[in-house]
């Protein structure tokens, strides 16, 4: 699965830490989620859309190898 998690954090001046206070994970969490080392929940990225305000699918999209 890719993720635009960084790309949108970063352009909303945003901290990793800031975004783990935002969502309450830690910021090592954040940091997996954006290198693709963690997979998070549904219930956790739509808390990361949420935060975005944007909609799950343009924040998190699948891959043929997920299918």
């Amino acid at each position: 699965m890719n993720n635009r998690v960084k790309q949108e954090r970063t352009a909303r001046n945003i901290t990793q830490t800031e975004l783990a206070e935002k969502i309450s994970v830690s910021r090592q969490t954040i940091y997996a989620i954006e290198t693709n080392k963690y997979l998070p929940s549904v219930v956790l990225a739509l808390k990361i859309a949420a935060v975005f305000e944007m909609e799950v699918h343009a924040l998190f999209e699948l891959e043929k190898s997920d299918w």
